[in-house]
């Protein structure tokens, strides 16, 4: 009977040990568990359909459907959609197109029907630029629409000017653009929530962003550059503040900016046009906020035809 008991004492005393030492990362959990990984051999992470680069842009979806890149003509709308998640796949609905390769998403050289996710900006999830470019197609706007997305969840405005690590991502985007015949018609930025996080000055968020400009400039780009106004994330959980201030050194950054000339306007107040049912977890678009953005858009664009014909 004492040996049944000290062997039972032994076993119970080896758990505790054992699972103190896995909570805690103690030896010999850790020790034990690199030698398993030793011996078996590291695991292969499952299957996806999707493929990233080392910045987690997505850049592979099986999916997707190649078509020919449609020829660019005066009724042709070419997007540079530029920012960080609330321009990138980070939505909380899905659209492809309904016109099917009259709104392509243009990636690396080659063109897919427009489906969320969208190839050339992070994550997976939704957005809402293929809602815009039906939405430009069934207006008459356009007859048909390209997609060039790259956008960066949680991407600071440093990083876009001349010196960030996007900025020659950026010219390689433009350089593959206009390498597929396409000429931008329009630039769409949705960037300024990881900066007013970060404390980022007026003066600097202006300067930062000029210097992106330049680049766009140098490279090519005559079109008009729209800047949301966009500072809103709200929750920790989305690296954020739990309150927010509508008046703050980002959002008049950016007003400033739309007046300043340079070839810059004013695109989506995002700020001002989501309440807290248009974002599903208080800092990305949702469904009902992508129809509304979508629109905004779609006006604004709308405006900027009418403003060209009539010169």
């Amino acid at each position: 009977m004492s040996k049944i008991i000290a062997v039972g004492l032994t076993l119970i005393a080896f758990y505790v040990v054992g699972g103190m030492s896995a909570r805690h990362e103690i030896f010999p959990w850790p020790q034990l568990s690199s030698l398993k990984r030793t011996v078996e051999g590291e695991k292969p992470p499952p299957p996806s359909r999707y493929t990233f680069d080392d910045n987690k842009r997505l850049i592979g979806d099986e999916s997707k459907t190649s078509v020919v890149c449609p020829a660019q003509t005066d009724r042709t709308a070419v997007l540079l959609l530029l920012g960080q998640s609330n321009a990138a796949n980070d939505g909380g609905q899905r659209h492809r197109s309904e016109y099917g390769a009259r709104v392509v998403n243009a990636f690396d050289g080659r063109c897919f029907i427009a489906a969320s996710p969208l190839l050339g900006s992070t994550d997976t999830k939704g957005e809402y630029w293929t809602l815009l470019g039906n939405e430009l197609i069934a207006s008459g706007q356009n007859d048909s629409v390209i997609l060039a997305p790259l956008a960066y969840s949680g991407s600071e405005v440093a990083r876009w000017a001349a010196g960030g690590d996007l900025n020659p991502v950026l010219i390689d985007t433009l350089k593959k653009l206009q390498d597929t015949g396409y000429r931008v018609t329009s630039v769409l930025w949705v960037q300024g929530e990881a900066d007013f996080v970060l404390g980022t000055t007026a003066e600097a968020y202006q300067e930062r962003f000029l210097s992106m400009v330049d680049t766009l400039h140098q490279h090519g780009v005559e079109a008009p550059v729209y800047i949301s106004i966009a500072s809103k994330c709200l929750e920790p959980s989305n690296g954020g503040f739990k309150e927010h201030i509508p008046d703050n050194p980002i959002v008049r950054a950016q007003m400033a900016l739309s007046k300043s000339g340079h070839g810059i306007r004013e695109g989506a107040n995002t700020d001002a046009l989501l309440d807290g049912d248009d974002r599903y977890d208080d800092c990305h678009i949702g469904g009902t906020g992508a129809e509304k953005v979508s629109r905004a858009w779609l006006n604004l664009l709308r405006g900027e035809s009418h403003l060209e014909s009539s010169r």
